[in-house]
């Protein structure tokens, strides 16, 4: 009889701060901005970029920004479209839609 793998546990690890897997990236603001690439696999729920305020499906790769000056603020924690990331410079802000 095979064995069965018991279901890991979800490990929190903090937003920033001296780890690896996020990138310091200069915003259009003059602040500086921690980037983690969010791969289609690990995208679990729906988010609403606020890039172009459309929503980021499950399965969908993107990233999460967050200012670095505040690395453990979850409130601070944004989901972008790649695209909209990258652009985010060059365009205005988007109305939100209610």
């Amino acid at each position: 009889m095979p064995r069965r793998n018991s279901p890991k546990r979800e490990d929190h690890r903090p937003l920033g701060g001296g780890v690896g897997w996020a990138r310091a990236e200069p915003g259009p603001d003059g602040g500086d901005w921690l980037v983690r690439a969010i791969s289609g696999s690990q995208a679990q729920k729906t988010y609403r970029c606020p890039g172009c305020d459309h929503e980021i499906r499950p399965g969908v790769p993107h990233v999460v920004a967050w200012p670095a000056e505040d690395p453990g603020s979850v409130e601070e924690r944004r989901h972008w479209h790649q695209g909209c990331w990258d652009s985010r410079g060059r365009r205005g802000p988007t109305a939100r839609r209610w």
